[in-house]
């Protein structure tokens, strides 16, 4: 039983230490030895639980899938009805403070990461694609009259517009920051609610 408390506590260590070399130093500054350190480990316990960096990399984007969709979940189960749940959902993906704009920062490294590897560029659109299907149903709860074509459309449009608005706010938090992030999503709302 201690031994398997030494695992999971190892596991959480090093994730931890995974995410925080990432937000301070992006996809490149991810090396074993990085996370080793940042541990307080030594890389061989690094390779221990993961075979090479392409695994530290996997591992990293199911850090951030996991950690966005727990916040969707609760975003989501807070609500009280399809409208407020779809504004909470798409508001937690939005990066309008410093904390959330490093997520972006992450997420963005993986996304550039992935136009050249093949593995995260799938794990990338698995974990879009779910997020989109998330969206769909919370679109098509708020707007049961939309047409699955429709209601698909505009999940994507919703989706692009938060994940867009995430990658300028990373360079530009002056521009794109909370106020118009705000402002933008709740437009988009009042749109697909049929108002002026």
């Amino acid at each position: 039983m201690a031994r398997r408390r030494d695992l999971a506590d190892q596991q959480r260590r090093l994730s931890a230490a995974t995410w925080s070399v990432l937000a301070e130093h992006g996809l490149p500054g991810l090396t074993l030895r990085a996370v080793a350190e940042r541990a307080g480990c030594t890389t061989g316990m690094v390779l221990h639980a993961f075979a090479d960096k392409q695994a530290l990399l996997v591992h990293a984007r199911e850090l951030l899938h996991r950690r966005t969709g727990l916040r969707a979940d609760a975003a989501q189960a807070a609500a009280d009805d399809p409208v407020t749940a779809l504004r909470a959902v798409l508001f937690q993906a939005a990066s309008p403070d410093e904390e959330k704009r490093e997520e972006a920062r992450v997420w963005v490294g993986f996304l550039a990461a992935a136009l050249a590897d093949p593995v995260l560029a799938d794990l990338h659109r698995d974990y879009n694609r779910r997020f989109v299907a998330r969206v769909r149903e919370l679109v098509h709860a708020a707007r049961p009259d939309l047409g699955p074509a429709e209601a698909a459309d505009t999940a994507t449009s919703l989706v692009a517009l938060v994940e867009g608005l995430n990658a300028l706010a990373c360079v530009d938090p002056e521009t794109y920051g909370e106020r118009t992030q705000q402002i933008a999503l709740d437009a988009a709302l009042a749109r697909l609610r049929g108002e002026p």
